[in-house]
């Protein structure tokens, strides 16, 4: 395979950020956590208020980080603005967490339950589910090796093929369905959380920084990225309250409950027949393949990003750019064999929330960003401004404090381990600053 160093192409534009937006946030949660979400909200009413909050705080996420990403327009995201902001050990440990942990996970937990739910679908042994989700994974990272045009177009693609069974749903949920929307009760007696009710949202919204990730390959990321995420966040937010406004259009709360996952079919078997919960499981595998190719798409661009500085083990590798088709062959191969090796050995559900503490961290560092890089900006005008300054990120911040909270009250093992795992990056971390002042003869300085 020839490789070179050399820069990435700029293929990037407003359609294929938009739907990477949508794909990689619409995955399996909207199909999943409608059931949750009632079960933990108490009813109805606040259930579809847990929904709103949630949209509303990853947009006003989203809206944040636009500001913060057209200021540092470079491939990396996460990882390349809080370098920029606060210095290298903060950026290395945000890149860390993505590169080794949460992107590998991700992608094989997405791997895994795309592989489950096509056994289930064709009615083939368990034994199929391991191959088929490898065989998945590999594919996608063959095709997103080949081009991000290529990888783009499986991207949308799939994201419109993913908006069909969701807008039938809605549709004719709503038009056909009379059941009662608001107030009605989950018909459980588990204590009532509405904070819950908004945390299982929020992990339905994930998903929606990684264009950031892609920055350095927009055509224009000051007029594309902002207008990527506030588009792609408003489709989500409304494509999720259609469905639960349509399933409580056509089963009670206390059944959607009940049923859990398996609601939404529930629900197309009730609109459509026998064939319309096999409808919904296509749907279902449809929104789970575009939201794997997405990730693979794009969580690749952070050990891309930390390799051209030399930050991780094997970096002049991970750094090479295959010089036929533009992409950073060896970071996607890397993401997709690590993912591959937990997908064999371990459970890629379980550790990847054990990385979900760590990244609302650095997620909060971001929005706090916004803020410095306005002090030292000064008055300069600026190619986009988030809206309602300073409400905006300030609401943002709050936010992403409530699941801080909420994730230590509720797993406090879970959110130590996620802090030990990151920690584990720094020893990585220094040993690239001694090489980097030992190739100058200068004294290590961690943060310069």
């Amino acid at each position: 395979m020839e490789v070179q160093h050399r820069s990435l192409q700029k293929e990037v534009g407003l359609t294929l950020a938009t739907s990477l937006v949508i794909g990689t946030v619409i995955g399996s949660g909207i199909f999943m956590k409608p059931g949750k979400v009632i079960e933990y909200a108490g009813d109805s009413t606040l259930a579809l208020w847990a929904w709103i909050v949630g949209g509303l705080i990853t947009l006003a996420s989203g809206l944040t980080i636009a500001e913060v990403g057209t200021q540092i327009p470079k491939t990396g995201g996460l990882y390349v603005y809080l370098e920029e902001v606060y210095g290298k050990v903060w950026g290395f440990l945000a890149g860390w967490v993505q590169s080794v942990i949460y992107g590998p996970e991700v992608i094989g937990a997405l791997g895994l339950y795309f592989g489950s739910l096509l056994v289930h679908l064709f009615g083939w042994g368990a034994a199929w589910k391991l191959p088929i989700a490898v065989g998945t994974v590999l594919l996608l990272a063959v095709v997103n090796s080949l081009g991000t045009r290529y990888g783009g177009f499986v991207q949308t693609a799939a994201t419109l093929g993913k908006l069909v069974p969701i807008a039938l749903i809605a549709v004719f949920g709503m038009w056909k369905g009379n059941g009662q929307i608001w107030g009605a009760d989950s018909g459980v007696t588990t204590e009532i959380s509405f904070g819950a009710a908004v945390l299982a949202t929020l992990w339905a919204y994930d998903g929606w920084m990684l264009v950031g990730f892609m920055a350095g390959e927009m055509k224009n990321p000051a007029k594309v990225l902002p207008r990527a995420i506030i588009g792609g966040l408003l489709v989500v937010t409304l494509a999720y309250l259609s469905v639960n406004v349509a399933l409580l259009h056509l089963l009670p709360a206390s059944e959607i409950v009940r049923l859990g996952e398996n609601a939404a079919g529930a629900a197309a078997s009730h609109l459509f027949g026998e064939w319309g919960g096999r409808l919904i499981s296509v749907g279902i595998l449809v929104s789970i393949f575009g939201c794997l190719n997405g990730k693979i798409l794009a969580f690749p661009r952070v050990p891309f990003a930390m390799a051209e500085r030399g930050h991780l083990p094997g970096s002049r590798w991970l750094s090479r750019i295959h010089a036929a088709y533009g992409t950073p062959v060896a970071a996607i191969l890397s993401q997709a064999v690590i993912a591959v090796i937990l997908m064999v050995v371990s459970n890629p559900d379980h550790l990847s929330e054990l990385a979900i503490f760590s990244v609302y961290l650095f997620y909060i560092l971001a929005f706090v960003a916004l803020f410095i890089l306005r002090r030292r900006q000064g008055g300069r005008p600026r190619a986009y401004s988030v809206p309602l300054y300073p409400i905006v990120p300030l609401f943002a911040i709050a936010g992403s404090l409530y699941i801080l909270a909420s994730t230590l009250l509720t797993n406090p093992g879970n959110t130590l381990a996620a802090l030990a795992i990151t920690l584990l990056g720094l020893p990585f971390f220094r040993r690239g600053q001694r090489k980097e002042a030992a190739l100058r003869g200068e004294p290590v300085r961690a943060n310069r």
